[in-house]
Order: structure tokens, then C-alpha cells, then sequence
């Protein structure tokens, strides 16, 4: 397949902030596309991502006439070329999000000439021997804090966790229930008409304390008899609130062990919490090594600290660091690594979640990858805007 042209468009994502669009070309057929998102939390090792202006001033460089007639079979050859044309460490040169629209433009354009899916085309290409029909937990984001909000919570992420049990389009219209039931409850709670939300649709106000939105949630659970279905995860997002060797947590300065006790007593006190995302700094290896032992079988999970980097996510997982590892493909910058950073992962019986951005678009390729690597889990956000064609995604190809 021969690439014809590459360009790139502003566009702008949930939150309203710019992000672009890649538009690839290719002989004998129709223009694809790949839009990017954006994150506000983001891990020190992230690839670069260029603005529009110094995306498109990179490719009227030199680099769209480089990769003209560049002709290949599989992604794995595109990426290589990407890989080499950047030469940077973290994708300095051309921008991990412009490499990653890149990639899947193309991926697109090799599943159309194929008459299949994307995910098909993945699959095959990546994970033959993986399990495609596996249905993932959904990880939906019902209550926001830290970055995410404008309120008075250190956490960032609260997160119900769906098991499907049955159809996904049952599951997911008990979970649009359930998200609406939140909002009256704490409407009712708050004596107020109109909830503010964080930047992934979650309700964002003032609780009492961090523990506070994992007792509501679990009680409404409860009320509604979704304990089989229903579980409770947190996305900590702690290098958020780390200073100068110390937590910032309620007001409060917290050693990595006081904040553990914190956990502990999280854990202990919650029947249904299954899951925390980054509970430590991503430089406090130790704090993540000791979550992982206090943490009974629950999923202590790296984004921050794994940045879908397939070294990273080896290193810790052999070190006994994670358990469970969050996938953003423009963490990395290609679909190769990404699906590398998948394989380290399940190659060392860590649990991959799939995973949205803050700052989405209407690109549906994340689901794509969930399936084709029969991912553990799939991060989308609350079921509500942009966000839901996700879910209506899940539901067409897991019908």
C-alpha cells in the first residue's frame, strides 16, 4: 500500500482544547483519518505531543514529501520508518500524536483494503492467539476530582467497574441508570438542581474526604442490587498532589507510608473497592511495591509510572510494582508500541486496561484495540457527550 500524502487539521476536544486530526492518502483509495486526544494528567515519560502549528510546520518541513510513496504491508512497517524518521527518545522530532495519527490512518487504510475492521486488522497483525470475543470491565468515571474538577477532592478518578454478565447493551443502560441515580443523590444530598461535571463527564463537588465518594457510590450499589455487576475503582493519580517527598492529601503532609495506611483503611472499609490506579508518585517505587502487598488481590495499577512503555511495564511487573497497566496509545506514539506495551503486559500476567484520554475526540480506535488484544478492561469515562460513542461502540462489536 503507497502513501500519497499526509496532512493534518486543528481540531478541538472535549474540553475545547486544540488538539489535530491526520488526514492519510493513500493510491487507489479514499482519505483516512485519525483523531487524536489529549491528556491534562500526564507521566513525565510521555511522547511529545506537537501543536497543531508545529505539526504542520513539521510536515511542510520535509517530512510529507519523506513519507511519500512510502509503500508497506503491515503497520509494523510504517511504525518502523516512523520510528526511524523521528530518531528522538520521545518522539521529539515529529510528535508522538502526529506518529500515532499516522499509524492508525494507516492501519485503517490496510483493514478497508482488507474488508475488514480495524480491530480485525490488529488483531491479526498483533495478537492472533489472543482471546477477541473476551468481554472487558468497563471502567466508567462517575465522580471527579484532582486535575479533572473543580472541587475539593485529591483523587482524581471514581470509577464503577461493570462485569458483564449477560449483553453489553444491558450492562451499559444499567450503568447510564445508575450514573443518573448517582446525580439525583447527591443532588438530593446538596439540595442543588444542576451538578457540575470534571473534564470526563464525572459529577465534580465538595465531599467530606476522599473516602467519602467510595461510601456513596457503594451504598447506591447496594440499594440497587448491583454487587454482582457492579464493583469500585480509583484512579489516585498521586504524582497530582506529590511535593518535595510528601503527599498533599487533605490538607494534610503525608509520608508514602501514612498515605498507604490510608488505602489500607480504604480497602478494610469497602466491600466492592477492586482497583487503584496510580496510588503513588510515579518516582516512589517503593510506595507502588508495597501497595501491590497490601493490596489482597486488588489491582494496583500504572499509568503515570508505565506510560504504556513496554519496557517500563517489563521492569515493573518483574520488580512486583503493578499488577495491572493502563494502555493510552499516544502515552507511546505508534500502534507497534502500543501493542508491545500490550504484550509485555499480558506476556508477564498483568492486567491491561485500555484507556480514554481527558481530553477526548470521537475516534473510536481505543475499543478497536481493547478487542484485538482482548483487553481486561476499557476505560471510557462517564456514559454521557462525546464519550458514549464509545459505549455504542462496545455494543456494536461485542453484540
Amino acid at each position: 500500500m503507497v502513501i500519497e500524502s499526509v496532512g493534518v487539521q486543528e481540531i478541538f476536544d472535549s474540553r475545547g482544547d486544540p488538539t489535530i486530526e491526520v488526514e492519510l492518502k493513500v493510491a487507489g483509495s479514499h482519505p483516512f483519518f485519525a483523531k487524536i486526544p489529549s491528556g491534562k494528567s500526564k507521566g513525565k515519560n510521555e511522547a511529545v505531543a506537537l501543536s497543531f502549528a508545529e505539526a504542520q510546520n513539521t510536515l511542510k518541513d520535509g517530512f510529507a514529501r519523506e513519507i511519500e510513496g512510502f509503500d508497506g504491508e503491515t503497520v509494523k512497517e510504517l511504525d518502523s520508518f516512523l520510528l526511524a524518521a523521528d530518531g528522538t527518545k520521545n518522539k521529539e522530532k515529529l510528535g508522538g500524536n502526529v506518529m500515532l495519527g499516522i499509524s492508525i490512518a494507516f492501519a485503517r487504510a490496510l483493514a478497508h483494503e482488507r474488508e475488514e475492521e480495524l480491530w480485525e486488522a490488529l488483531h491479526r497483525e498483533f495478537f492472533p492467539k489472543e482471546d477477541a470475543s473476551k468481554k472487558p470491565l468497563i471502567f466508567a468515571n462517575l465522580i471527579n476530582g484532582g486535575v479533572h474538577a473543580d472541587n475539593n477532592l485529591d483523587i482524581q478518578e471514581y470509577m464503577a467497574v461493570v462485569e458483564t454478565k449477560g449483553a453489553y447493551s444491558e450492562s451499559i443502560q444499567r450503568l447510564i441508570s445508575f450514573y443518573e441515580r448517582l446525580g439525583f443523590v447527591i443532588e438530593e444530598e446538596r439540595d442543588v438542581k444542576r451538578l457540575p461535571v470534571g473534564d470526563e463527564g464525572g459529577y465534580s463537588v465538595n465531599f467530606k474526604n476522599n473516602f467519602a465518594p467510595v461510601e456513596m457510590m457503594e451504598k447506591l450499589i447496594f440499594e440497587s442490587e448491583l454487587q454482582n455487576e457492579f464493583r469500585i475503582a480509583l484512579d489516585a493519580a498521586a504524582s497530582s498532589f506529590y511535593k518535595d517527598g510528601n503527599y498533599r492529601f487533605e490538607g494534610s503532609s503525608l509520608s508514602t507510608k501514612q498515605l498507604i495506611e490510608r488505602y489500607r483503611a480504604y480497602f478494610e472499609s469497602s466491600k466492592l473497592l477492586c482497583s487503584i490506579e496510580d496510588p503513588c508518585d510515579e518516582s516512589d517505587f517503593e510506595g507502588f511495591k508495597e501497595m501491590v502487598e497490601i493490596a489482597g488481590g486488588r489491582w494496583i495499577v500504572g499509568d503515570d509510572l508505565t506510560t504504556t512503555d513496554p519496557e517500563r511495564i517489563g521492569k515493573y511487573a518483574e520488580e512486583k510494582l503493578i499488577t495491572g497497566a493502563i494502555i493510552k496509545a499516544n502515552q507511546i506514539g505508534t500502534l507497534t508500541e502500543t501493542c508491545e506495551a500490550i504484550r509485555a503486559a499480558q506476556e508477564r500476567g498483568v492486567r491491561c486496561i485500555v484507556s480514554h484520554r481527558s481530553g477526548e475526540t470521537d475516534d473510536l480506535f481505543l475499543v478497536h484495540i481493547a478487542k484485538a488484544c482482548g483487553a481486561d478492561g476499557v476505560k471510557i469515562g462517564a456514559p454521557v457527550k462525546e464519550r458514549i460513542s464509545k459505549y455504542d461502540e462496545l455494543m456494536r462489536l461485542y453484540q
